[in-house]
């Protein structure tokens, strides 16, 4: 795999036409299919980083980032975010040429691993809530279940032209992972709403998703606690996916600053989704944008 990642913090004050860049981050890397990094080009350029090749991006990888990378963890820097995301859009990646070939799975594995993918299918029991033992996708005739995917319209065709950064353009079997944070002031209220979307081309044109959740959230001002946290699930691979938005009550009065290991501890396997799990923990980063909006603001009315 050769993943691209990019990311700015945006700020838009009264005129919405004119915002101002405050941060960016980018990287390239190859993978390969067991989702080990042989190389890795960050910008900006970190030294750290030299330190994540060889690594294989799983749960241990997040780790090794906050060691190669302790500035960027704790300024939650843009190229922070973007390597935090490897482990999962790499996992999911491949499930980009499911929309290429009806055969795809058995395509990934060699003659000698025939049996690799049902074995797959078991090693992934109880790794979230849509692989639980429970799981239609372990019952009888789980193999077989419909296709839960959906078309999207593009999200830079929304008419703001700054909702976005550029967005390569993809042809063939490709993947792309898409992620907003949006964070405005009301009163002593932070409002929050984050979108997390992955989806590929189709060799007909357009694009569909396999993953997308729209989550709002409300964090007070003065003890940077979540008051509140609701999930809208759009678009998951399984109908008994959904499950987890009933249990994301659990950390409404964290301080959300903990929030990238809170969730990890009170969401692990079949408690939570990998994917929303994900989207509460970018959570943690919204301290650092409401600081950088009111010191904006503040400027603005003063000058």
């Amino acid at each position: 795999m050769h993943m691209v990642g990019r990311a700015r913090d945006l700020l838009t004050l009264a005129d919405p036409a004119i915002p101002a860049v405050l941060a960016e981050g980018g990287f390239e890397a190859t993978v390969t299919p067991d989702r080990q990094i042989l190389a890795l080009e960050t910008e900006p350029a970190r030294p750290g980083t030299a330190a994540l090749v060889g690594s294989r991006a799983g749960s241990q990888l997040r780790g090794a980032i906050a060691e190669a990378l302790p500035e960027d963890l704790r300024g939650g820097t843009p190229l922070y975010l973007l390597l935090d995301d490897v482990a999962g859009a790499s996992l999911v990646a491949p499930w980009a040429w499911s929309q290429w070939a009806d055969d795809w799975l058995h395509r990934m594995h060699s003659a000698a691993e025939s049996g690799a993918i049902e074995q797959h299918r078991r090693k992934m029991m109880g790794v979230c809530v849509g692989f639980s033992p429970e799981s239609p996708v372990y019952q009888p005739g789980g193999r077989t279940l419909p296709d839960m995917n959906r078309t999207v319209v593009p999200l830079d065709g929304n008419g703001d032209p700054f909702a976005w950064h550029a967005l390569s353009v993809q042809d063939g079997p490709s993947a792309r992972r898409a992620r907003r944070i949006e964070v405005s002031l009301d009163g002593p209220t932070i409002r929050v709403e984050t979108h997390f979307q992955d989806s590929a081309p189709m060799p007909e044109g357009g694009r569909t998703a396999v993953h997308e959740y729209l989550v709002r959230a409300t964090i007070d001002r003065a003890s940077l606690t979540l008051t509140s946290l609701e999930a809208d699930p759009r678009i998951l691979p399984f109908s008994y996916c959904p499950a987890a938005t009933l249990n994301i009550g659990r950390v409404v009065g964290t301080p959300v600053r903990e929030l990238r290991q809170r969730v990890l501890t009170e969401f692990a396997r079949t408690e939570g989704c990998t994917h929303l799990n994900d989207v509460m923990r970018s959570l943690a980063e919204v301290p650092l944008l409401a600081q950088r909006l009111e010191a904006a603001l503040g400027a603005a009315e003063a000058g």
